[in-house]
């Protein structure tokens, strides 16, 4: 028998590669909201807490600060000027980038269960399709959110956002609020949250693993699907604390983690959509006085 080689030693730890490659994505995505968010904030950005009141619209009174931030502005959609082709394309990989760094470490534990059965498949001798195929139609999935999120943008850019890209307005503030705690009460959240939480039952559900890339796309995507129907209502948030507002991603990417990994989740999931309403309430009574 002939010694295996230097490639084959490394396809045996398939999992240690996928799980490596996955952090690796993660951590590529983080440095671009960091990056981002650093650039906004060195270029000058004017926030509510810098004198901006909360339901004054984005533009009275504002200054756009340097040239470098109006490049910026431009590049990733909350320019004054209507939107072009190019604002939106920037906007959109914004949101998709955020998606990967958010969401992605929630599905490494569905990845890695695919990559350990497909190894056993393929030790068979059966076709397998890559974990790859499974992971990008997971990620197709969070793609189209990211499509929603850019046109939700688009409609309110200027007049609900700030250039901090946070809300303009205590009664958006308060609808989006109450709206994602409601949600958290839900049967579609508790459906789709115990999807998320028990891959093996996910695939039990749905006909088990899929050797070719096109079930194994499919099959990720349908997993994502139930990932965005958990968590879309907690990523409108970051539409009232900053689009762009690294500790908020942060909290709500660690929240939906715990979410699904714990089997309290439910739970968790019911008291923080209790605590969103409370504050919701609370701005929509401070904008009626």
């Amino acid at each position: 028998m002939m010694p295996d080689t230097a490639l084959e030693t490394l396809l045996r730890r398939d999992r240690t590669v996928i799980a490596a490659s996955v952090a690796t994505l993660v951590a590529l995505a983080w440095i671009y909201i960091l990056w981002l968010a650093t650039t906004m904030d060195m270029g000058g950005m004017v926030t509510p807490e810098a004198g901006m009141d909360a339901d004054t619209p984005m533009g009275d009174g504002m200054e756009m600060g340097s040239e470098g931030q109006a490049d910026l502005e431009k590049l990733i959609g909350v320019s004054p000027r209507p939107w072009t082709a190019v604002d939106a394309a920037f906007t959109l990989t914004m949101w998709m980038v955020m998606m990967v760094g958010m969401m992605l470490p929630s599905a490494t534990p569905m990845i890695l269960l695919y990559a350990r059965v497909g190894r056993q498949s393929r030790g068979d001798g059966k076709p397998f399709a890559t974990t790859g195929f499974f992971a990008g139609g997971y990620l197709l999935a969070w793609t189209g959110f990211s499509l929603a999120a850019t046109l939700g943008q688009w409609l309110i850019d200027g007049a609900l956002l700030t250039p901090a890209l946070a809300s303009a307005s205590r009664v958006f503030s308060g609808v989006v609020l109450v709206v994602a705690g409601l949600y958290q009460w839900t049967p579609l959240k508790d459906a789709c949250l115990r999807q998320c939480q028990a891959p093996i039952v996910f695939l039990q559900n749905h006909g088990g693993f899929r050797r070719d890339p096109r079930g194994a796309v499919a099959l990720g995507f349908r997993h994502g699907l139930y990932c965005v129907g958990c968590c879309w209502a907690l990523m409108t948030l970051l539409f009232v604390v900053g689009v762009m507002n690294v500790l908020w991603i942060a909290v709500i990417a660690v929240f939906v983690l715990v979410e699904k990994l714990l089997p309290t989740g439910g739970v968790l999931s019911r008291a923080a959509g209790a605590v969103l309403v409370v504050f919701g309430l609370w701005q929509l009574f401070a904008a009626a006085l």
